[in-house]
């Protein structure tokens, strides 16, 4: 896991609900991440990835009832 993403799971309280969630949607919310070419591109998806994990029951924009 990068450092940034890290930071800021740690940072939001966030780490236990990603940690929570299935081993493939950790794995393509990292890899999505970090296959953006602009950094403006890679903190609007970290953005997403914490909303997501706010929110809960949404994962990539989808419901998920996990």
């Amino acid at each position: 896991m990068p450092d940034f993403v890290r930071a800021a799971l740690d940072e939001r309280g966030l780490m236990a609900f990603y940690e929570a969630r299935p081993a493939y949607q950790r794995n393509d919310y990292l890899m999505w991440i970090n296959n953006a070419k602009r950094k403006d591109t890679r903190r609007k998806r970290l953005g997403q990835m914490l909303e997501e994990l706010e929110t809960g029951g949404i994962y990539m924009k989808m419901k998920w009832n996990g």
